[in-house]
């Protein structure tokens, strides 16, 4: 009996390995996988559709906007967080801001191009807690924040660089002719900062101010996740935003209270995270009510 050359039968070995792997690995346990997925956890499996009058609206486990076709957040509806996906909630484009704590100095806009600054992560806090405050009725004032929602920051010239005598100070957020959120710092008066100007040699000084250290305005609500498709809010900005959809729904402030604890997912495994209010299922539930 003819034997097969032994480089031959190395190779053969090698070909059924691979047919054997390819066959186990990429086919029998992706469907034995996908087969244990649809038994058991089936609606997961499916990407956790929510569907409105038979037809699907979304996930609950992908954040959506609840705005009008111009972008003003619809007043019926709670509102989700913000989200730095594409033009908000895109699962296209799932992204973060990639700004840090150290973001707090706005690029002002060249005059008459108002698309060619860059807002610092302060002020895009500053900014939205001043729009969620004003939507809901109370205050946005937050620490390190000025009234008219920019960050609080000043660029203070010193006689020795970082030491010495402040010899200069300006508004390094409020673009003239802006007037400066603090008329005067350490007997110099504050000015408006130009655009364009390089500030660069002026020692970076955020201002508290006299805002709570507890805003009335949650964390969540001027901040967005690290996906830009959270769907979930916290118990605390739902709270914030049950009065005002009570109020347009014509539903009490109990109901809505209820719908929201209804709507309410706990902490993973009983400690894991916080607990968060899910966005979309609320809205649906609240379309059924009213």
């Amino acid at each position: 009996m003819n034997r097969l050359p032994r480089w031959l039968a190395h190779h053969l070995a090698a070909v059924r390995v691979v047919v054997v792997l390819t066959l186990t690995v990429g086919l029998l346990y992706p469907l034995a996988m996908t087969g244990v997925a649809q038994a058991v956890f089936g609606h997961r499996a499916d990407g956790s559709p929510v569907d409105k009058d038979g037809k699907p609206v979304g996930s609950e486990l992908i954040g959506q906007s609840f705005t009008g076709t111009d972008g003003t957040p619809i007043r019926r509806y709670f509102q989700s967080r913000p989200s730095a996906a594409g033009d908000g909630y895109d699962p296209g484009s799932t992204a973060a801001s990639n700004l840090g704590s150290e973001s707090v100095v706005d690029v002002l806009p060249t005059p008459g191009e108002p698309d060619s600054g860059k807002l610092s992560l302060l002020t895009q806090v500053c900014e939205r807690s001043k729009a969620v405050g004003e939507f809901e009725g109370v205050s946005g004032a937050r620490p390190y924040c000025t009234s008219d929602g920019v960050g609080a920051v000043l660029g203070v010239f010193r006689e020795q660089g970082l030491t010495g005598r402040a010899t200069r100070v300006v508004s390094l957020n409020q673009a003239c002719p802006a007037t400066p959120f603090l008329p005067v710092y350490e007997g110099v008066t504050v000015g408006c900062a130009q655009p364009g100007t390089d500030y660069g040699k002026a020692l970076i000084v955020p201002v508290r101010g006299d805002a709570p250290a507890l805003p009335v305005v949650p964390a969540d609500a001027v901040t967005a996740s690290g996906s830009g498709l959270d769907p979930n809010i916290s118990p605390a900005y739902a709270a914030l935003q049950a009065p005002r959809v009570a109020r347009e729904r014509g539903l009490s402030l109990d109901t809505v209270t209820e719908l929201i604890k209804a709507n309410t997912d706990g902490r993973a495994l009983g400690f894991l995270g916080e607990p968060g209010v899910n966005v979309l299922t609320l809205n649906l539930a609240l379309d059924r009510e009213s």
